[in-house]
């Protein structure tokens, strides 16, 4: 009998739960669409991809979306939520443009252009409206990336925006305050030219000139490229200088002090430091030949906090002891570490004690993991800005080696530092999980320190400032000499380029 009137009862049921499903969708559509009400009117746009007078390859801005009553979005309004549109008065546009999806209620727009134009129009809007202060016009010619038309120093500097000084680079250059060019040419070439891997640069009417010296100088074009890309945007200082292309820094203390700029600085060391030949590389090519750059990384973060695998990650290759440590404390204890070697190659003959080796995963993907784990390399890990400015909490392991802008974070404000002997990375581990919400305020600063400090133009500003401070220094005349390669600029032939802000100082050069 109980069944059979739970049978008469089921026309009833089914009515309630229909009306119940009704209501319920009605409730989250009423939610959904006041999430996404945003304001076109308050939300916030603003970057260096507004001012014509900033050259960059990909040219970059940022969008904040803002609700009615004035409080940021924190939460990602969707995709399509804002409508994007570039034209000139000169005709179509030739132009890549992107959004990125911050997922925290903003946006990165960032587009390439593939022809010069006198002037453009950025409009955006919001279900028809204008957002902000849209539309946004740009005037006085916009180049694309190959164009060569070098502005003077005191106007790029005025756009730019550049630091009147950087503390790493008062600090390298501190023991050069004359640079005599004949001595430092015989003397740098006397003690790296042979066994190491240098390249002698010289930059005369904003023409680059060079010549290489020792084995696997392939790493040259890195520099050649920042060279060039410079040159066509502002006059360069006629200047002489040596390039380390290897991995060491160069100048031990204990020896006589010459300038060499590298990629990378340590304790014992008088090298000048410059932006990792990586990270130099990923702002040339933005929206070009790479794929993980400093703004790509900011919209594939992972899922939000909460979500995040509650262990340490970290992928790499064979090329420090520490990592093959780091792989066995991470079979000793899965519940805290994700951690495997993908390639072998210093250590090759024991793989069956620190392997197996695991496959390659995109670098987008290891923000799945909330802590991340930075250890050197051969010397430092030059994967640390895109770590910093993902979405997880980064350990970093204490080291003599340093890239140009370590000198500005710290310690548990930008990071959990853990011994070089990975002697206490078990126990800042555990105390990022049982102090969430700091850990979580850690990675929020060094998110911000990283969009802050670390994109294309200030990676260009860091570049032109050193260059400017070291041209200062050198007491005899830059010259090009006759065993150098002239370094042509590309070829731009397929796009329009036309310098009508300072045709007259094209045309001299």
């Amino acid at each position: 009998m109980a069944a059979c009137c739970d049978n008469n009862s089921l026309p009833f049921r089914r009515k309630n739960i229909k009306s119940y499903a009704f209501w319920i969708i009605i409730s989250l559509s009423t939610c959904l669409n006041k999430a996404v009400d945003l304001s076109a009117t308050n939300s916030l746009v603003w970057g260096p991809g507004l001012d014509g007078k900033i050259a960059l390859p990909a040219r970059y801005f940022f969008i904040q979306g803002v609700d009615e009553g004035s409080n940021n979005l924190t939460a990602s309004p969707g995709q399509d939520a804002f409508d994007l549109k570039i034209t000139s008065s000169s005709g179509r546009v030739r132009v890549w443009v992107q959004k990125l999806d911050r997922h925290d209620g903003s946006f990165i727009v960032r587009y390439r252009l593939f022809a010069s134009y006198p002037d453009l129009t950025i409009e955006i809007t919001y279900k028809g409206k204008s957002v902000a202060k849209s539309p946004y016009k740009l005037q006085g010619g916009l180049y694309h990336e190959t164009c060569f038309c070098p502005e003077s120093d005191e106007v790029w500097k005025e756009a730019m925006n550049c630091p009147q000084k950087y503390s790493q680079m008062e600090k390298d250059l501190l023991p050069f305050a004359q640079i005599n060019l004949e001595e430092l040419g015989k003397e740098a070439v006397h003690r790296f030219g042979t066994h190491h891997a240098i390249c002698h640069y010289s930059i005369i009417n904003n023409q680059v000139y060079r010549k290489t010296y020792g084995q696997h100088v392939g790493f040259s074009m890195f520099m050649d490229n920042i060279l060039l890309s410079l040159a066509r945007k502002v006059v360069l200082p006629d200047m002489e200088f040596f390039v380390n292309l290897g991995d060491w820094p160069l100048v031990k203390l204990n020896t006589k002090p010459i300038p060499i700029l590298s990629w990378c600085g340590s304790d014992d060391t008088l090298d000048i430091v410059m932006p990792t030949y990586d990270l130099t590389e990923s702002t040339l090519e933005t929206m070009g030949r790479v794929s993980l750059d400093m703004l790509s990384v900011q919209s594939n973060s992972g899922p939000k906090w909460p979500d995040k695998i509650n262990k340490a990650f970290w992928r790499g290759r064979d090329s420090r002891e520490e990592r093959l440590s780091l792989v066995v404390m991470a079979k000793k204890n899965p519940e805290l570490f994700d951690a495997a070697l993908t390639n072998f190659f210093f250590f090759q003959y024991d793989e069956h004690k620190y392997g197996p080796k695991v496959k390659h995963i995109s670098f987008f993907d290891f923000f799945k993991w909330k802590y991340q784990i930075n250890i050197d390399g051969t010397v430092a890990a030059y994967r640390l800005p895109y770590l910093l400015a993902g979405d997880a909490l980064v350990f970093k392991q204490q080291s003599p080696y340093y890239e140009h802008f370590y000198g500005d974070l710290q310690p548990w404000i930008h990071y959990v530092p853990f011994k070089r002997d990975l002697g206490d990375l078990e126990e800042q581990i555990k105390w990022a999980m049982a102090n969430d919400e700091k850990a979580q305020q850690i990675a929020k600063n060094a998110q911000s320190y990283a969009r802050s400090n670390l994109l294309s133009d200030h990676i260009f500003c860091y570049h032109w400032i050193l260059f400017m401070e070291y041209a200062k220094r050198q007491i005899t005349k830059p010259m090009k000499h006759f065993n150098m390669e002239h370094i042509q600029q590309p070829n731009d032939s397929d796009s329009k380029c036309n310098c009508i802000k300072n045709k007259e100082l094209h045309d001299e050069l």
